[in-house]
């Protein structure tokens, strides 16, 4: 198992990407904290690693609140001791009050960020010390194609994950002589729960499926593989690194 014994946390881990993460993590050893603003979601996805065998624990968490990232942090090392894998994949789309920067309201603009970008900057802020003292980690963090092209009629949302691949490498080279390495993921389109509702329309899922050159819209197992290889040992190397995982969409764009 590539990560036996790990400790690692992954925000957002009640659905989709966050979910196969969490279960994959499951499977290769790790004991996995499920860090998640809803209970219901959160034990849908501990309850069937804890029935497999495996070792999971939810903690319900908004990670674009200080003092719950902060008691998050203080659960996981207070029950395991240490934490060595970070996943920063929570993350809102806010669908119906996107569109060009000038038409955003305030409460959308900030609540975009809230998430997207204050939430990866909290969790990691309050995880790093840990992973200071034991001597290393990996820092994963879940990024979109929108922060790279700045998608039509999507401001907020891309503006927030723009920054994310910026504080990504500038954590990756600060971090890096203390042996935690700071990666990205970029999916493609993806047949997930944030998506459900533009992809409830056949002829919408048609459309996205035609620009895939695999012919198919990703599913989060697509990402848990490349997020297990980026937080084992196998990764030593791979610093500030952004990793596609889009089907070839970026090349046929």
């Amino acid at each position: 198992m590539r990560l036996k014994d790990k400790v690692a946390i992954v925000t957002g881990g009640g659905a989709g990407i966050g979910q196969a993460i969490a279960k994959r993590y499951a499977r290769e050893g790790a004991r996995v904290v499920v860090a998640e603003i809803s209970p219901e979601r959160g034990e849908s996805t501990v309850r069937p690693i804890q029935q497999a065998g495996g070792e999971a624990i939810f903690i319900q968490t908004d990670v674009a609140a200080e003092e719950q990232v902060r008691g998050l942090v203080e659960a996981v090392r207070t029950r395991f001791g240490r934490i060595d894998i970070l996943v920063n994949n929570a993350a809102i789309l806010i669908a119906r009050g996107e569109s060009r920067a000038h038409e955003i309201t305030n409460e959308v603009w900030d609540s975009t960020l809230n998430v997207n970008l204050r939430g990866y900057w909290l969790c990691s802020k309050y995880t790093i010390p840990c992973m200071l003292k034991q001597g290393g980690g990996a820092i994963i963090f879940i990024a979109s194609r929108t922060g790279i092209r700045g998608f039509t009629r999507l401001a907020a949302y891309s503006a927030s994950k723009g920054a994310v691949f910026a504080l990504m490498r500038s954590m990756a080279v600060d971090y890096a002589p203390d042996r935690i390495r700071v990666n990205a993921i970029v999916p493609g389109t993806m047949d997930t729960p944030m998506n459900a509702e533009e992809f409830s329309d056949p002829e919408a899922r048609k459309k996205s499926v035609a620009k895939i050159p695999a012919g198919r819209l990703g599913v989060g197992d697509d990402i848990a593989g490349l997020a297990t290889f980026l937080a084992s040992d196998d990764a030593a190397f791979c610093l500030g690194g952004v990793y596609m995982a889009d089907g070839g969409a970026d090349n046929a764009a």
